[in-house]
């Protein structure tokens, strides 16, 4: 037993002293050895910067070894290409240390394979560390493997380098999603694991896009299959068509969408959906159910102008809806991002450095979808034309990402990576104007040194607002409320003021003091008659623009007013069945009535009842006469005049007369006939 202890004592020992630490780190680029190897060497000054800090250094170091260029000579590339704010000493450090990284990261994503390289994953995630503490001042050395972490804003700047990994407009929600379960820190192995889930994605990508599946129809447009469902028996695919249901196989490529139904031991011929042309599609959630019902919140419903009847695909599943909300969102995306090209008229090598975006916005959600610990996605916040097209302001990411595609110009100081220029890297072909891609293609600069381009500055601009949108999302899911009775309590204390006011005018109009009214009628006749109308709407206006000020002004600090509105009485069951049920009468009696009025003006129009037909058409002789000669004041002003004096004392006695005329000649006018007809046939009805 003292052998024993004695033995377990020295282990304890060696491990506190990190003795046994080479058995568990990872390999990393700030090796002791490198350290030492830079510290030793007798051009070690050439080596190392003092303005930056030891982690950036060694990252620097083997950028250059990459590069093939000394550190000397990044130097003075940097010094002779970048701006004078560039160089300044307080942003030196960060803005070189870009520069060697999206030089080397250009170079290192060309060769294949990269991202199931152990050395490349983890030198893009020391680049990010290195980004977070450039300076020599800025903190202690970190080692990688001693649990380094890093934050949103450096995987956003280093990550959007690789556009397969991330790119402008998503990146801060892929960062989100990956360091959701660690505070907000993002740890290497965690990204890692997204880089491998990311390689597999392409792999399953090649192998999709070289089958014989769909080859036939697939070849004119040398389509890519993203994406396949129903393969599995236990995870089906139903095509909802009117009344028919069937069972198949659903393929998503970057120009259409195909279902196959299930034969006995084979599929029938694939029918397509396109989502490559304008043909004014819609592609929204849907509800299902048997027998027309819509109970289950799992199918998407497809329509366009092609279809004489829209379909729906099911997507089963036993809990929630997260299949059929991943297959909305990438359907989407493909939809989103040829509607954009058609928009801005997008074509050639441009047209397929989109659909690469789109694609590769599809890789990273298979990617993470496949993590499984990482928390349940929404799905749409990873794809950047779902992005932009739920952003305020995204239209604007839109136009400038269209602007860079268009002229492919590029500022000084960016060092950009055509997501066109990787495609023959993933062994892969897209559209017909591959193979020109590293000769013409167009440079795209979504990252720049130092500094923000234009597509950055309208994302974080469109992100600031979606905020408020947010903000004011969940004010106004806070404030709803169930029931009609106590929706209707809150309208009618909501429109209290209006009602009020109407409630004003409408005591003026009867003359119940006569004084009022006729003090009223007076000021607004002489409004009229100076032609003053404009400039008592801009006074209301105004008015209405002073409250606002007045009341933000004095109400700062001040909590909130709150509305309060007297909730109806509770009701059990039987009295909220007898409610809706009067409801829906008295919303029957008011659309029977309103078809009424319809028929009879039908009915005139038709001349069925000629004499009523004659006085109306003698009426409206008369106003389009009226409206001819004179002018448009005078005419407002009788039309002010004879509503409102109507009810004056000299006016009552004639105005009960000539509405009691009218109300008999509009009993007398018959309605115009109606015959309901019923379809019998063997129409499919959904």
């Amino acid at each position: 037993m003292a052998k024993v202890s004695k033995t377990r004592n020295m282990l304890e020992g060696l491990m506190r002293d990190g003795s046994f630490k080479w058995l568990t780190r990872r390999p990393s680029v700030f090796d002791d050895e490198e350290i030492e190897d830079m510290e030793r060497s007798p051009s070690a000054g050439s080596n190392w910067l003092p303005q930056l800090s030891l982690i950036a250094n060694v990252v620097i170091r083997r950028c250059s070894k990459i590069l093939g260029l000394s550190l000397g000579q990044l130097r003075q590339d940097f010094d002779a290409e970048a701006c004078d704010p560039l160089k300044y000493q307080s942003n030196f450090a960060r803005n070189f240390l870009e520069y060697c990284c999206f030089l080397a990261l250009a170079r290192s994503i060309h060769i294949n394979g990269y991202l199931d390289d152990n050395k490349f994953r983890r030198l893009t995630f020391d680049m990010m560390v290195a980004w977070e503490f450039p300076e020599a001042a800025s903190g202690p050395f970190l080692h990688a493997d001693d649990g380094a972490t890093i934050g949103v804003e450096a995987f956003s700047r280093i990550a959007q380098a690789i556009p397969v990994v991330a790119d402008v407009v998503v990146s801060d929600k892929i960062f989100e999603v990956l360091a959701a379960s660690t505070g907000n820190r993002l740890h290497f192995c965690v990204y890692e694991k997204y880089l491998i889930r990311l390689e597999r994605a392409i792999r399953k990508l090649q192998s999709q896009s070289e089958s014989s599946l769909l080859s036939s129809i697939r070849l004119q447009r040398g389509e890519k299959i993203l994406e396949m469902d129903g393969t599995v028996t236990t995870q089906p695919v139903l095509e909802h068509v009117g009344i028919s249901t069937w069972p198949g196989r659903l393929t998503l490529t970057d120009h259409a969408l195909y279902f196959e139904a299930h034969r006995v031991v084979s599929y029938d011929k694939a029918k397509s959906y396109d989502l490559a042309d304008d043909l004014q599609q819609v592609i929204k959630p849907e509800l299902t159910g048997p027998w027309g019902t819509r109970l289950f919140d799992k199918a998407i419903f497809y329509k366009s102008v092609m279809l004489s009847e829209p379909i729906v695909m099911e997507f089963p599943e036993l809990k929630g809806h997260t299949r059929r909300d991943y297959w909305l969102a990438i359907i989407r995306e493909v939809l989103y991002a040829h509607r954009f090209m058609l928009k801005f008229r997008i074509s050639g090598v441009e047209r397929d450095e989109v659909l690469l975006k789109a694609i590769f916005g599809i890789l990273r959600v298979q990617a993470l979808k496949e993590m499984s610990s990482l928390p349940p996605l929404c799905f749409e916040d990873l794809l950047m034309f779902n992005v932009c097209d739920l952003l305020p302001r995204g239209d604007l990411i839109l136009e400038k990402l269209a602007n860079m595609l268009v002229t492919g110009k590029m500022d000084r100081g960016n060092y950009p990576i055509a997501a066109l220029s990787l495609a023959s890297n993933f062994g892969f072909v897209i559209g017909t104007s591959y193979g020109v891609a590293n000769e013409t293609g167009p440079v795209v600069g979504e990252i720049a040194v130092g500094e923000m381009t234009p597509l950055e500055k309208a994302v974080k601009e469109a992100r600031n607002r979606y905020q408020n949108v947010v903000l004011a999302q969940a004010t106004v899911d806070g404030v709803k409320v169930d029931g009609i009775d106590t929706n209707l309590a809150v309208m009618k204390e909501l429109l209290s003021p209006m009602i009020e006011f109407w409630n004003w005018l409408v005591f003026l109009i009867h003359w119940e003091e006569p004084l009022k009214s006729l003090t009223f009628c007076l000021v607004v006749t002489y409004i009229i008659c100076r032609g003053w109308m404009g400039y008592g709407l801009a006074t209301f206006l105004v008015f209405f623009a002073i409250f606002m000020l007045l009341t933000r002004y004095f109400s700062r600090g001040k909590p909130i007013d709150v509305l309060k509105v007297t909730a109806p009485p509770a009701m059990n069951t039987m009295e909220q069945l007898l409610s809706v049920q009067n409801a829906i009468s008295q919303a029957e009696e008011l659309i029977q009535d309103g078809n009424i009025v319809l028929l009879k003006c039908r009915a005139l129009l038709l001349s069925i009842f000629p004499q009523a037909t004659e006085r109306l058409a003698v009426a409206l002789l008369l106003l389009a006469l009226l409206l001819a000669v004179l002018p448009v004041r005078y005419t407002v002003l009788l039309a002010f005049l004879e509503t409102f004096t109507r009810y004056s004392p000299l006016r009552q006695g004639s105005t009960e007369r000539w509405m009691r005329r009218l109300r008999d000649w509009w009993f007398s006018v018959p309605a115009a006939p109606v015959v309901l007809t019923r379809v019998h046939g063997d129409k499919k009805r959904r």
